[in-house]
């Protein structure tokens, strides 16, 4: 009986074909000048045009043809592909495949200001003549992996530095000649916000320096074009040589898309985005950008919520991202944006089609998931004419699979890559892997086989005993020999089957352990419950989407809307502090019109007016900030001594809680300035906190130019560890402000001369302040400096607008009215470090009543709350009058932003920026119950009260989401203890990057 056992082992291990033609993958050194046809499979040309029953035929690496009826010539190698399915090679845009790991700067002690290459443009991490091909090196195991997960071709860079110079495309195929690789030396100009290991240059090291230093960059590249710049810098003319390349810009969140694409825009540059995940919660706006988006498909796992306590610090913006992340590609390719996708964070290329699999799951359209692995990359890297399709005369590059993409059993058998063929699975095997009710002598047993990489496994069970299981399987025979799992005992089977393509099932005789013969069948178990499954988990998605709807933010208090049209409101009976000569009116209507103050007076009405009681209620202009770091990505930017080339408007973030939170403290404008990392700041960015809207509209139109400086002990680094910037001293400060602003009057003369000059965004705002045309904030708090700067102002004769914090403003009040300076100050803030010891809560009511405009300002997202209590403190600390003391946080801080022809008081024709409060708004009692910007309801007291209910329900809803992802044994993430962290002047999050 053994010897009949092995010889039917022996039998069936033989192969019934002749060795294929082709040689394994491995070792392949040259490609066949042969004509090769794959015949009788079903071929997708493109995502639009599908063949069955067709022929692919190539010769040298390119298509000749693809169709019916394909003439083969004489000398064509066949291969039969019946029922399988040919696809075109992936194309990955964004990676540094194969780029060998480059030195990094040495750690110095003290960080680097000034570049440390010469005939280089001045900044180091800016590096347009980094080529990927001078940094290759074939990694094979890598792109065994990338063909093994359907990649045809890689666009490889040198991921260093903010300009990081071109790309490379890459054939996928095994070669030590680089050439033969090499389909396009040149294939793409890559960007990021990051700088280069190559270098410890300090600057930049915030969002706006970045911005600020790609604005310069492109002003430069034009001089130096136009012949202004003599110099020879080598790495603007590698740029002008590289610059009609495509674009590719990676980001790390909407924001900074949007950011890089606003640059674009301002110097004719359109960006291809590599994308981070988070378009879908401005998808208007991504939309507007007309940028090619690749979309990395690195979906968040669900969250470990077990534990109650961790639970709280989990945000609902955070869980709806973990909702809302794998429908991204959907939400955008539905609007209308173009896209394609990149492995690009996964940590390996097989997981992009799991992963894009998911994404159709979620609603993607399948064409368009195919167009984005195919078609789609190879046009944002100019590659269409080599890659993406199977038309004639493109590359041979193409998958064989064994199923329609995104299907369950979906299986790549081989990779072509250029016309070299790499096997993964065997193709003319039947993948016949599954769950069987195996059916032998008229018993049931239990039978699953698996497949690994074409190499077959089963396990068998016989009710609760497993036997032993051995499977053999080629040339379309099965045979599995069986025995029991003691191994001593001579009791087995031998099945033996023909499988047969397209079966559910496989028969076949039986060779008993007794010498009989029997037959057996195995059926392939039903999917029925995995079906169901499937349906439930579509079903709770589509649950998901409905009840967790789109808001902007994305997140708690999100609006319906990302922008509003305003609405005649009609507020009647209040108590109106107008901040205007007409003092306080009592039992006084308010009409808000088209987003304007329409009407102030009694017994008004309008038909079209939604009506709000005022009744016992406060109607006050709304609060305004002159000093705030809410709303800001970043704050600082003090790689340099100077940054007025910066802008805050670049760093504007919407979906900050704070701007919702400041709504309810009644506040409706803010100045967010730059931090105080140097004597000159960067520029500020004057908002109307109108929640929901997107960054642009938050800004004022049409706003005034205003800059933040600074004084004291943050310029000269007293606190921060550094000592080798300059300056280091209370004298270098001034001579700081004597050496720039002598260099913007030399700019200017140049440029008023009518010769050509080099365009210079710091000196632009420089001179502007000289010429009145940009308003100076100033971080202040000692007397000495205070005066230095008005001195400094009045020798280049211009007027310092603000001083703001100004602890030691009561020392010199009478000398800034003199000058014309305003004072913006904390109320009662003192001693919390060495240059306040000599601040006092009567700061306000002195410099008041000296004649400055004085304001009350926060510089804290959590005082920004209560600054109608901040402002009352000045009622306490000087006696001021209350209808006084409530411009300081009103019309005082509007005049001093040069916004109080729109804001700060309620008079007819001004914005309708207005607050109804429940009691006198210089009470601790008093509540916003309605914020309003321009007609727009922006907070109200019901409404929020509301919300919290329906957070709670999505917050419960997702949690229980998470539960089950839990309970399935599936992956999920740690919840990270955090709080909210509220920026101010000093805040470390960018200057850290200077000591890093």
């Amino acid at each position: 009986m053994k010897q009949n056992v092995f010889f039917l082992l022996c039998l069936f291990s033989l192969s019934l074909f002749a060795q294929d033609y082709f040689p394994d993958n491995k070792g392949v050194k040259t490609r066949s000048s042969n004509y090769i046809a794959i015949e009788s499979a079903i071929i997708h040309i493109s995502p639009s045009k599908t063949i069955e029953n067709a022929t692919l035929l190539f010769k040298d690496g390119k298509i000749v043809d693809a169709g019916k009826n394909v003439k083969l010539p004489g000398n064509t190698m066949t291969i039969d592909a019946k029922g399988k399915h040919i696809y075109p090679s992936f194309v990955e845009v964004y990676s540094d495949f194969g780029i060998k790991d480059i030195e990094s700067a040495p750690n110095a002690s003290q960080p680097q200001y000034d570049p440390n290459r010469k005939g280089y443009y001045w900044n180091d991490h800016v590096r347009p003549e980094q080529s990927a091909k001078n940094h290759f090196k074939f990694d094979s195991k890598k792109a065994e992996a990338m063909r093994k997960a359907g990649f045809g071709a890689v666009n490889t860079h040198l991921a260093d530095g903010f300009i990081r110079g071109n790309g490379s495309l890459l054939a996928l195929t095994e070669s030590e000649n680089y050439n033969q690789n090499l389909l396009k030396e040149e294939s793409g100009f890559y960007y990021e916000f990051s700088k280069s290991k190559q270098s410890r240059q300090a600057y930049p090291s915030s969002i706006m320096g970045y911005t600020a230093l790609l604005r310069q960059f492109y002003h430069d590249t034009k001089a130096y074009e136009e012949g202004i710049i003599e110099d020879k810098d080598l790495a603007i003319e590698a740029y002008l040589a590289k610059r009609n390349l495509p674009q590719l810009f990676s980001v790390d969140d909407y924001l900074d898309a949007m950011r890089a694409d606003k640059i674009g825009d301002q110097f004719g540059v359109q960006y291809t985005i590599i994308g981070s995940g988070d378009e879908y919660k401005r998808v208007e706006d991504i939309k507007t950008s007309n940028a090619h988006f690749v979309l990395p498909l690195k979906f968040p796992d669900a969250y470990n919520v077990e534990d109650p306590f961790l639970r709280e610090y989990l945000t609902l913006g955070e869980m709806k991202h973990w909702q809302y992340a794998p429908a991204n590609a959907k939400i955008l390719a539905e609007n209308g944006v173009d896209i394609s996708f990149t492995s690009k964070g996964l940590k390996s290329p097989d997981e992009l089609l799991k992963n894009l699999k998911k994404a159709v799951e979620r609603g993607l359209d399948k064409k368009t998931a195919f167009a984005g692995i195919t078609t789609q990359p190879a046009k944002a890297i100019g590659a269409s004419d080599l890659l993406g399709t199977l038309e004639k005369g493109k590359l041979a590059n193409f998958i064989i699979t064994s199923e329609e993409l995104f299907e369950d059993e979906f299986k790549i058998h081989e990779n072509w890559v250029q016309g070299q063929r790499y096997r993964l699975e065997p193709l003319d095997v039947i993948d016949i892997s599954g769950s069987y009710e195996l059916v032998l002598s008229g018993v049931l047993h239990e039978l699953d086989i698996k497949n690994k990489s074409g190499k077959f496994s089963a396990e068998v069970k016989k009710d609760t005993l497993k036997l032993g299981a051995k499977l053999t399987y080629e040339d379309d025979w099965m045979t599995l020999v069986l025995s029991d799992e003691d191994k001593s005992k001579e009791e087995y089977a031998i099945l033996t089957s023909k499988i047969e393509p397209f079966q559910t099932s496989f028969s076949g005789k039986a060779i008993l352990g007794d010498g009989n013969t029997t037959t057996f069948k195995a059926m392939k178990k039903q999917t029925e419950s995995s079906s169901e499954e499937e349906k439930e988990e579509k079903e709770e998605e589509d649950e998901a989407m409905e009840m967790l709807s789109m808001t902007y933010p994305n997140s708690a208090y999100g609006r319906a809307s990302a922008q509003t049209q305003p609405s005649h409101i009609l507020i009647k009976n209040a108590t109106v502090i107008t901040g205007e000569e007409a003092g306080t009116l009592e039992n006084t209507d308010v009409l808000l019109k088209d987003g304007k103050i329409d009407k102030i007076g009694k017994d008004l009405s309008d038909r079209r007016a939604e009506v709000i009681e005022g009744t016992g209620k406060f109607l006050t202009a709304g609060i305004i900030d002159e000093h705030s770091h809410i709303a800001g990505t970043s704050i600082n930017e003090g790689g340099h001594n100077s940054s007025a080339e910066v802008t805050m408007e670049d760093a504007v973030d919407p979906d900050d809680i704070s701007i919702y939170r400041s709504l309810a403290g009644g506040v409706t404008s803010i100045q967010l300035l730059h931090g105080s990392a140097n004597p000159i700041g960067g520029r500020s960015a004057v908002l109307k906190l109108k929640w929901g809207e997107n960054a642009e509209d938050l800004i004022y139109d049409n706003t005034p130019k205003h800059i933040k400086f600074a004084l004291g002990e943050n310029v000269k680094q007293s606190n921060w560890g550094g000592n080798s910037r300059f300056p280091q001293s209370r004298m270098g400060v001034e001579q700081v402000f004597r050496d720039y602003f002598s260099r913007a009057k030399a700019y200017g003369e140049k440029k008023a001369s009518g010769k050509p000059y080099r365009y210079d965004d710091e000196m632009e705002t420089l001179l502007e302040i000289i010429n009145g045309e940009r308003f100076i904030s100033c971080h202040s708090y000692v007397q000495s400096e205070i005066n230095m700067l008005m001195k400094v102002a009045e020798e280049f004769d211009f007027t310092v607008n603000t001083f703001t914090h100004i602890l030691e403003g009561y020392k010199v009040a009478d000398i800034m009215k003199e000058h014309g300076a305003g004072g913006s100050t904390f109320s009662d803030w003192w001693a919390y470090k060495y240059e306040v010891n000599d601040a006092i809560p009567f700061n306000a009511a002195i410099m008041h009543n000296q004649g400055v405009t004085v304001a009350i300002n926060s510089d804290d997202g959590e005082m920004i709350r209560r600054l109608n209590q901040e402002a009352a403190k000045s009622m306490k600390y000087g006696g001021v009058p209350a209808e006084e003391a409530w411009k300081f946080v009103t019309l005082n801080p509007a005049k001093l932003l040069h916004i109080d022809d729109r804001v700060g008081s309620i008079k007819e024709g001004k914005d309708a920026d207005v607050v109804l409060w429940n009691a006198d708004p210089l009470s601790i009692y008093a509540k916003p119950e309605k914020t309003i910007i321009e007609g727009v309801v922006y907070f109200d007291i019901e409404k929020d009260l509301a919300m919290r209910e329906q957070i709670q329900k999505e917050r419960q809803f997702l949690i229980n989401k998470m539960m089950k992802v839990k309970n399935k044994g599936l992956k999920t993430q740690p919840i990270k203890k955090k709080e909210k962290e509220y920026l101010h002047c000093d805040s470390l999050d960018d200057i850290n990057h200077i000591h890093e």
